[in-house]
This record gives C-alpha cells, structure tokens and sequence, in this order.
C-alpha cells in the first residue's frame, strides 16, 4: 500500500471543499472496498477524507410518504429498520442476501452503491483491463467470463456491477442525492448514477469530482408482494450469477430489477407494461439486448426462469 495523507472531516462542506483542493482524495466510510483496493495498489489515492464523523447515519421519513436513507446508513442497520422491512422488504431481503454480517456492519448506503467490479481481471493486477488501466485490453473477453454481464457490454469491459442493495433500489425506484464543492444539492434517479462501458469503462459514474452522495430517497411505498431471489455458485458470501428484485401487486403489474447481468442495476420500464402477460413475454423484452459470451450464455435462461419463478410466487 502507497503512502497517503488522512483527514476526519467534521462537516460535508469541509469534507468536499478538500476533495475539490486534493484532485487524487477518496472518501472513505466503511472501507470495505476501498481498502482491499488499495491493498492491491488498484486505487492509490494520495488523500483519504473519513467522512464517518458526518450526520448521515439516520433514516428519516419524507414530506411525500417516502424514507431518506443517511449515506452512512450501514447495511445491518439498513436492513433491520422497522419501516424498511415492513414498506421496503425486497431492500431488507437484498441486503441481508449480500455479503457477511461482518461486512454488512461496516459497509455504507452510499458505499454499497459505489462499489467496484468483482471481475477477477479487475482485480489480477498481472491482467489487462480496461477498468484499471485504460487502453490495456479486456482480459474477460475471451477470458473466463461465467460472472461477467451479458446486458450492455462493450468490446472494452464485460463486468458487472455486484451491489445487491443497488438492484433493489433500483426496482424501488430510489433517487441519489449529492453535495458538491459548490455547495449544490442535487437528486437524480440512481439509473442515472452509472455510466456504460463504452470505450471509456473506467468512468464507473456520473459524479463529477469530489461530489459527495449524502442520502438515498426512496419513493412512497407501493405495497404488493416484494421478492428478492439471487442465484450465485455457493449458498453464502458470493457475487449473484443473476438476482432478481420483483415488486408485484394483485394484478401483476409491477416493478422488476435483475442484478448480475450488467454495468449496473438492470431494469425496463417497457418490459414491466408485459407483466401482466407473464413472465416469458417480460423477461424477453428485459433480455432483448443480451450479448452473451460463450461462457455465460447461460444466465439469459437462468434470469428468464428466475423472474418466472419471483412471479410465481407473487401469485401464489
């Protein structure tokens, strides 16, 4: 690990104003990535802002019926809050299926949401990617590629995102707020926080530099039937192969969010209009775009048989 400077922020202007004057600073809450990232010398940030000191470890209801969820909010906590369970059950049963307990009581709302690529290439340091080192070469193309997405790849990066939290968000609908060295305040829809691979796959997000998130806004419950189902090669401790959060009411219509396919949570509002025929006619607008590899061509059957069985469920 290379040398780096460390400060405690005491506020979030000061925690951004410094991110603004160090071009080379990250953010660091929980560490749960970020650390194993500079372990491999991966990330090498010369400054680390510790924003663990900041007032954004509450959830709090909002004026339309909704929560705001504290960036620092950890995931345990998260996933045990009374309304989230009882309002947003796919979001408690997302978290509780992603990592460890240990890990869930250190890692972030926001962090979660940031977290990078699994991809093993991604963290082979011996490998070419394009993620780590732009203009490398991808070495999952052509590669072992069973984890890597099949839904908006590019001929420079194939990985994944592997949050569980993000799918379920992204069923629910949430938005990202941020604060930035300007001190503006912006929302936009988490869809929005990602960017495709493209020929630049190292530009993970939208975050312009030094922006801090400080909160997710989930919108007013829905109610209906919330599942949340991930497939993955061993029972605990493991990326899902596909995961599907599915939000469905009586008349099955819905909201249904896959993760394990793409650079991010993948959902078609488009899709969702076909619930109500079942789920083949969905899952295949959902998967339309697919372009497998040899290797993972598989997880275009296993997610249209995951939704269909969320679905049936739903019914049942």
């Amino acid at each position: 690990m290379r040398s780096f400077t460390y400060q405690r922020a005491t506020s979030a202007t000061e925690a951004v104003s410094s991110a603004a004057h160090h071009p080379d600073a990250k953010f660091i809450a929980g560490g749960t990535n970020l650390l194993d990232l500079m372990k491999l010398e991966i990330e090498t940030p010369q400054h680390l802002i510790d924003v663990n000191g900041l007032a954004f470890d509450t959830i709090t209801p909002t004026s339309d019926g909704g929560l705001r969820v504290g960036a620092l909010v950890r995931n345990t906590d998260l996933a045990a809050a009374t309304e989230v369970r009882r309002d947003y059950a796919v979001l408690s049963k997302a978290l509780l299926a992603g990592a460890s307990g240990q890990l869930r009581n250190k890692a972030t709302t926001a962090g979660n949401l940031l977290q990078r690529t699994r991809c093993a290439y991604f963290y082979d340091t011996n490998q070419p990617c394009n993620k780590r080192r732009p203009g490398t070469g991808c070495a999952a193309i052509g590669g072992v590629s069973r984890q890597q997405a099949i839904i908006g790849v590019s001929s420079s990066c194939i990985a994944s995102h592997p949050s569980d939290m993000a799918v379920a968000m992204r069923a629910l609908g949430a938005s990202v707020e941020t604060l930035n060295a300007n001190g503006q305040v912006r929302t936009f829809a988490l869809d929005n926080l990602y960017l495709a691979p493209g020929d630049t796959p190292h530009l993970e997000n939208t975050l312009l530099p030094g922006e801090l998130i400080t909160a997710v806004i989930l919108p007013k419950p829905v109610g209906g039937k919330h599942i949340y189902y991930k497939v993955r090669d061993r029972a605990s401790y493991a990326f899902a192969l596909v995961s599907v959060a599915a939000i469905v009411q009586p008349d099955m219509t819905g909201q249904v969010a896959l993760g394990g396919v793409a650079y991010k949570p993948w959902r078609n509002e488009m899709a969702e209009a076909l619930l109500p025929q079942g789920s083949g006619p969905m899952a295949a607008r959902l998967l339309a775009d697919a372009q497998p590899t040899a290797q993972n061509a598989f997880k275009v059957k296993l997610a249209q048989r995951t939704i269909g069985l969320a679905l049936a469920q739903a019914s049942s």
